[in-house]
C-alpha cells in the first residue's frame, strides 16, 4: 500500500505538471523564442554585422571584436544573476524580462552614440541570453514527461539555431536598407517573438523537494565528476569562440570574399545549430550521455581545427555546419551528464546545470577577450585562433576520458 502511495506521490509531483501547465507544445515554443531572441538574434546577429560596422566607420577592426566580447561578459553576468533573479520575481517573469531586454537592445544598437554606449547595450544583451540560457529549460522541463524531455529540450536550443540561421539571411537584406535598419529589423522581430510568446510559458514550477536534503544535494553538486564536467563545459566554450566571434570576418576580410560569402557561412552554421541540438539528444538516447558527450568533443576538436589547416569552400562548409551544431548541441548532452551523475535530486540538478553554465560563460567571456586581443596584437592571424579553439575541446575530451576511468563509482 505504502509502495502504490509512493508511486502516486511521485506521478503528482513529475507528471501532472505538465498537463497543469498546458500543451507541451506551447511550453517547447516559448522556450525556442526565447533562445531565438536571447541567444539567436541578441548575441548572434551581431557576428555578420561585424564587417559592416567596421565598413560604416562605426567602430575600428579591434574595437568591434572587443564588443562581440562584451557581450559574452554580459552572458557571464547573466549566468550568475539568473538564479536568483528567477528566485525573486519568478522564472517565467524573468524570461519574458529578459526576451524584452533583448528587443530593446537591438533597438538601442542602431544608434551610435558612442563606444560606452554600444558597448553596454552589448553587455545587456549577454545578460538576457545568460539569464535565458539558465532560467528556460529549468522552466519548462519539469512540466514534460521524462519520456519527452530529450525532444523537448532540442526544440529549445534549436531556437539558438534558428536565430543564427535567421540573422546570416536577414542582416544581408536588411543591410541593403542600411547599418541602422538592420538593427531596426532585429528588434522588431525580437519583439514580434516575445510578443508571440508571452502566454505560452508554463506555469511555475512546483517548489516541492527544493529544501529536501540540502547537505546531501552541496555534496552531489560538488562531486569531482560534476566539476570535472563544468571544467570540460568550459573549455568547450572557450573552443566555440573562433566560430562564433571570427568566422564571417574570417572569410570576409581575412580570405577576402566579402562579407555577402561571409554570412554565406554563418547560415551555414545557423542550419547545424538548428539540427544539432536534435541529432545529439537523439544519439544520447542511443548510447548514453558520456558516450554521446565523448563523441562529441572528438568530432568537434576535428571541426574546429580544420579552418586552421584548410580554407578551402569544402573544408570551411563542413566545418561551420559541424561547430554551428555543436554550439546549442552540446547543451542538452551536459544538462543529460547532470541527469545521469545526479539522478534524484531536482535542486541539485538545477545548481549543477547553473553552476555548469557560468563556467561556461566565464570560460567563453575570458577567451572572447583573450583571442580579441592575440588577434590584435598578431597582425590579425586568425589561424591561431583555431588552433587554440581545438586544443580546448582536446583537453577536454582528455579530462572526460581521464575521469570518467579514475572517479567512475566502485560497485560492490
Amino acid at each position: 500500500m505504502s509502495m502504490s502511495a509512493n508511486v502516486e506521490h511521485h506521478r503528482r509531483h513529475h507528471v501532472a505538471p505538465q498537463e497543469a501547465g498546458g500543451p507541451v507544445w506551447l511550453s517547447a515554443a516559448a522556450g525556442l523564442c526565447a533562445s531565438l531572441v536571447g541567444l539567436g538574434l541578441a548575441r548572434f546577429a551581431y557576428t555578420p554585422l561585424i564587417p559592416a560596422l567596421i565598413a560604416a566607420k562605426w567602430f575600428t577592426p579591434a574595437e568591434a571584436v572587443y564588443l562581440g566580447a562584451a557581450n559574452l561578459a554580459g552572458y557571464l553576468a547573466g549566468a550568475l544573476i539568473a538564479r536568483d533573479l528567477g528566485a525573486r520575481i519568478g522564472s517565467v517573469w524573468a524570461l519574458r524580462g529578459m526576451m524584452l531586454l533583448a528587443a530593446v537592445t537591438c533597438f538601442a544598437c542602431a544608434v551610435p552614440i558612442s563606444f560606452t554606449w554600444f558597448f553596454g547595450f552589448r553587455f545587456l544583451a549577454g545578460v538576457s541570453g545568460g539569464v535565458i540560457m539558465v532560467l528556460a529549460a529549468s522552466t519548462i522541463l519539469p512540466h514534460t514527461a521524462p519520456s519527452r524531455r530529450g525532444f523537448v529540450g532540442g526544440v529549445i536550443f534549436a531556437g539558438v539555431g534558428l536565430g543564427i540561421a535567421a540573422s546570416g539571411t536577414l542582416v544581408p537584406l536588411l543591410l541593403q536598407q542600411g547599418l541602422k535598419e538592420a538593427w531596426y529589423g532585429l528588434g522588431v522581430l525580437s519583439a514580434l517573438l516575445t510578443l508571440i510568446s508571452w502566454k505560452a510559458w508554463p506555469a511555475e514550477a512546483p517548489a516541492a523537494h527544493a529544501s529536501a536534503e540540502p547537505h546531501v544535494a552541496a555534496r552531489r553538486v560538488r562531486s569531482p565528476l560534476v566539476l570535472m564536467l563544468c571544467l570540460e563545459y568550459g573549455l568547450n566554450a572557450l573552443a566555440l569562440v573562433p566560430h562564433m566571434v571570427f568566422l564571417v570576418d574570417f572569410v570576409a576580410r581575412g580570405l577576402g570574399q566579402g562579407i555577402a560569402a561571409g554570412s554565406h557561412y554563418w547560415v551555414l552554421y545557423g542550419l547545424g545549430a538548428v539540427v544539432g541540438p536534435l541529432l545529439t539528444g537523439h544519439l544520447a538516447d542511443r548510447a548514453g550521455f558520456a558516450a554521446a558527450l565523448r563523441a562529441a568533443f572528438l568530432v568537434e576538436a576535428i571541426a574546429v581545427a580544420m579552418p586552421a589547416v584548410n580554407s578551402s569552400p569544402a573544408v570551411l562548409i563542413v566545418s561551420s555546419i559541424i561547430v554551428g551544431g555543436f554550439t546549442p548541441g552540446i547543451v542538452p548532452l551536459v544538462i543529460g551528464r547532470i541527469h545521469e551523475l545526479i539522478p534524484h535530486s531536482t535542486a541539485a540538478q538545477r545548481t549543477a546545470w547553473a553552476q555548469a553554465t557560468t563556467t561556461f560563460a566565464l570560460f567563453q567571456a575570458a577567451g572572447a577577450y583573450g583571442l580579441s586581443y592575440l588577434f590584435a596584437h598578431s597582425g590579425g592571424d586568425y589561424t591561431r585562433l583555431f588552433v587554440i579553439g581545438a586544443a580546448a575541446v582536446a583537453v577536454a575530451l582528455a579530462i572526460e576520458l581521464i575521469s570518467g576511468v579514475a572517479l567512475r563509482p566502485k560497485r560492490g
